[in-house]
């Protein structure tokens, strides 16, 4: 029964420090878009790749 004693405030302080972040995450604008990432993914935005590099020549009076 003792320990109650320790894990009820251990279990509080936890809780707030859980509160806090999610605060905080709220505030930092974590939670603004919900949708917009789940569907860029689906968007068809393919860009060809850049064409090579040309390869440097070595000199002729080698």
């Amino acid at each position: 029964m003792n320990i109650l004693l320790l894990l009820i405030p251990i279990s509080l302080v936890l809780l707030g420090i859980a509160i806090a972040a999610f605060v905080w995450a709220v505030k930092r604008g974590q939670f603004d878009d919900l949708d917009t990432p789940a569907l860029d993914i689906l968007e068809d935005d393919d860009r060809p790749a850049p064409p090579p590099a040309p390869a440097p020549r070595e000199p002729r009076g080698s």
